[in-house]
């Protein structure tokens, strides 16, 4: 059984890259054990903020920590060529040799329509996916071999070629899943799974189908790291955590797919509908580090080996600080 890591999730869409270096420097001087930083074009809602190139922010972040980290998540396939993908993650690998994973999605319209190309339905956006890891994966076990590879596929083209700065060994691949038929090809065609907080019932479905997947290609899914990003807002009372979480992530209440809204002003307006109940079930809302404990604690008996925390408030400090001392050391695997 792996030991049990507890992150830092830096949010690019919240904090300017500098601050968020910082923040992602301070949380490991307090306990969490790595950072991941989302690929977002654009915030979620305006009042967010921000939307820096996150892998700038994850070389500097790298050269401020000693922990893993890694785009949770990038989608390699609109804004993105797989094979463009491939080299900023295998470069970063080479950089900080074990340190570094790669976590890919199918993309949402807020960050992908930017390039004006024909946004597809979820199908197609997930066989995109699965194409590109198919590609990502060649680039990474040809460049360590010394070989050129190349594809010609549904979707993407690959002429002969390699990546010429490689580390020794390929950056983990870990695949963002949410159903069961994207969480079992996850299984047969990654090195592991990501996701977001969710009833448990749901991530005990999704762990099952992984598995399943994982088993089919031969792979011991024990071996393989199950990867969770959790949101909470936790202030100094209810009533401030409530706040914080209304306008700093109202995101987060919204209980309806969000992969084909396009605009940071379209979420705005549909922020307005949000009330302090959807957020249940979704998110822990407390001033009461223990309930946070209790609420994380949930997710490390279901099996998770590494947990990335965000809190949604602009409290970022205040909040290391409180978790850092009454919340992490009381977590057991």
């Amino acid at each position: 059984m792996t030991e049990l890591q507890i992150g830092y999730a830096a949010m690019l869409e919240q904090f300017a890259p500098a601050e968020a270096v910082a923040l992602s420097a301070y949380a490991e001087e307090h306990g969490f054990t790595g950072v991941m930083a989302a690929d977002h074009f654009q915030p979620w809602v305006p009042a967010q903020g921000q939307s820096s190139f996150v892998w700038s922010v994850l070389a500097a972040v790298a050269e401020r920590t000693r922990g893993d980290f890694g785009p949770g998540v990038t989608a390699p396939t609109f804004r993105w060529h797989p094979a463009m993908v491939a080299q900023a993650s295998a470069t970063l690998a080479s950089m900080y040799p074990g340190r570094h994973w790669l976590g890919l999605g199918s993309g949402e319209a807020l960050n992908e329509h930017i390039v004006g190309g024909y946004w597809p339905e979820a199908p197609e956006r997930i066989n995109r996916m699965f194409e590109a890891i198919e590609i990502i994966s060649k680039l990474f076990a040809g460049s360590i071999a010394g070989k050129d590879v190349k594809h010609s596929g549904q979707f993407f083209k690959l002429e002969s070629t390699r990546l010429w700065t490689m580390p020794e060994v390929a950056p983990e691949i870990l695949v963002a899943t949410a159903g069961p038929v994207t969480a079992k090809r996850a299984g047969r065609l990654a090195d592991g799974l990501i996701t977001v907080g969710a009833p448990l019932e749901k991530i005990s479905m999704l762990f099952g189908k992984f598995d399943d997947g994982a088993r089919e290609a031969g792979k011991d899914p024990s071996l393989m790291p199950k990867v969770l990003q959790l949101h909470m807002s936790w202030a100094e009372t209810d009533e401030e955590a409530m706040t914080n979480a209304l306008h700093e992530w109202p995101n987060g209440g919204m209980k309806f797919p969000k992969g084909d809204i396009r605009s940071p002003f379209e979420f705005e307006q549909m922020a307005k509908l949000v009330r302090p109940e959807d957020f249940e079930g979704r998110m822990i809302i407390s001033a009461d580090p223990d309930e946070h404990r209790k609420y994380i604690q949930k997710f490390v008996d279901l099996g998770f080996d590494r947990i990335y925390l965000h809190n949604v408030g602009r409290n970022q400090k205040q909040w290391i600080d409180v978790f850092g001392a009454s919340v992490l050391p009381k977590l057991v695997r």
